[in-house]
């Protein structure tokens, strides 16, 4: 069964914030980019807590049987990205969230509401 890019979304910012992700965003890039229908965003404060919502997230994927197209960055845990296609996630360290502001880059772009 393929799972919706709205329900990856859900799981990625579930599995972010239950490794304590900080200011986790969702945008919706559907009709502004053909990169991915979804980007979360979200920091952590150490390194080893970047890994560690970098790894929570594609364990979830894995769980649900989501490919993952790409794990990048996970070693120097500075800006890691999980491509699972339809829904790409990047974490970042606090200290370069706000250097590379890819939310600034995507400003077109909705935040999902989360209920």
């Amino acid at each position: 069964m393929s799972m919706t890019p709205e329900a990856i979304m859900a799981f990625v910012v579930e599995a972010a914030e239950d490794k304590k992700a900080m200011n986790v965003v969702a945008l919706n890039l559907q009709g502004i980019s053909l990169v991915a229908d979804y980007f979360v965003i979200c920091h952590g404060n150490s390194e080893t807590q970047v890994q560690a919502i970098a790894t929570e997230a594609r364990k979830k994927a894995q769980e649900y049987g989501v490919h993952v197209r790409g794990f990048e960055g996970i070693d120097t845990a500075r800006w890691v990205l999980l491509d699972l296609g339809d829904v790409v996630l990047h974490v970042f360290h606090r200290d370069d969230r706000e250097y590379y502001n890819i939310e600034r880059l995507w400003s077109d772009a909705k935040v999902v509401e989360r209920v």
